[in-house]
């Protein structure tokens, strides 16, 4: 990835960017209110019971943080599952790998090479969601750092795959102004934030403790840092997965 990246929120009239890649040091337009209707009730499914799913082997005993690409390691027949387990209680996702096969694939891969471990909710704003997967947010002394870092490589966004956030709890993929700029970095919606559909990448959605999303510290105005704020710690994410032959 460049050194040089744009604001982890690069804010305009007319776009809102979710930067991966971003020092907070850098001028930002002020944050505009985020709609806040009533959450949306997702549609009824036909997804595995909690029982049908079971662990997935992590593929290192401890956490690697570099890497030149994502190897391939789900199966798009099957049904995948992450368990955030963080210190304020644990966050569990759907994850959509056949609307996005890619991202859920790349998440797959870094979570069962603990490379979530110790990693923080790097920037919380109220209202708004919960952004974390920044390697550096891992090391205290890097936090003048935290919100610039990745797995080592980028990958190209799953916009247009049909998923919106139109509700609280989407799981998305953040990056810079690029399309190509994907890495680790993700966040999830704390409302419904309708705006950001079809520009960044939806792979997931909270199907249990959304309760905890709400727990955690909000770090983060929209401009930049809180004062005196901690960032919440997630301190592993568990694979499951069901189905396929």
């Amino acid at each position: 990835m460049k050194n040089v990246k744009p604001a982890a929120l690069l804010l305009s009239a007319s776009l809102m960017m979710l930067a991966a890649c971003a020092p907070n040091t850098q001028a930002q337009t002020a944050q505009p209110t985020p709609a806040q209707p009533t959450p949306t009730t997702p549609p009824a499914t036909t997804t595995p019971s909690a029982s049908a799913f079971t662990p997935v082997k992590p593929l290192s005993d401890k956490p690697i943080r570099k890497f030149g690409k994502a190897a391939q390691v789900i199966d798009p027949a099957k049904t995948y599952r992450a368990v955030l387990k963080t210190e304020k209680g644990n966050v569990t996702v759907e994850l959509n790998a056949k609307a996005a096969p890619i991202a859920v694939n790349n998440f797959v891969f870094l979570a069962l090479n603990h490379f979530y471990d110790g990693t923080r909710f790097h920037r919380v704003i109220d209202g708004f969601m919960a952004q974390g997967g920044d390697p550096l947010s891992a090391d205290p002394a890097q936090k003048s750092r935290w919100g610039t870092g990745g797995p080592g490589y980028s990958f190209s966004a799953e916009p247009k795959n049909g998923l919106k956030f139109d509700s609280v709890g989407v799981l998305g993929m953040a990056r810079a102004a690029s399309l190509d700029s994907q890495g680790s970095q993700f966040f999830i919606t704390v409302a419904p934030a309708d705006f950001l559909s079809g520009q960044y990448t939806v792979f997931g959605k909270v199907i249990g403790g959304q309760a905890v999303l709400d727990k955690l510290t909000r770090n983060d105005s929209g401009s930049g840092p809180v004062a005196g704020k901690a960032a919440d710690e997630l301190k592993s994410v568990e694979i499951l997965v069901s189905g396929g032959s």
